[in-house]
């Protein structure tokens, strides 16, 4: 499954574009949760964080007409927590805050930890 996941950002999320690509580079919106709120994420790095979430098992079930989880939890090597959710090109992700989202955030580092 981690084989056939792609990560393609999104510029919704992004403050500092690094190496996506994007055109425009960036467009953040308000709403929308920032994965490189705190520092660059690199698109290696994104893609890398999504597999790792895919081998650990943090996915959401997977329908029956579709071949991959709508979302990955994946874990940095600073303790940050990332949700990738899969969009019509693949995956875009973003930063789950541990004070606006404290129940899901403390879950994923619990299970992330189990699963080492």
């Amino acid at each position: 499954m981690a084989n056939n996941a792609v990560y393609v950002g999104s510029a919704l999320h992004k403050r500092m574009p690094g190496d996506y690509g994007f055109r425009p580079p960036v467009n953040p919106r308000p709403s929308k949760s920032l994965c490189d709120d705190l520092r660059v994420i690199t698109k290696v790095e994104a893609c890398q964080l999504l597999k790792d979430g895919i081998r650990k098992g943090l996915v959401s079930s997977v329908r029956s007409n579709e071949s991959l989880p709508k979302y990955v939890w994946s874990v940095d090597q600073g303790r940050n927590v990332f949700e990738a959710k899969l969009g019509a090109d693949g995956y875009h992700g973003y930063r789950l805050d541990r004070e606006q989202e404290k129940h899901m955030h403390d879950l994923v580092l619990t299970e992330w930890d189990k699963r080492q």
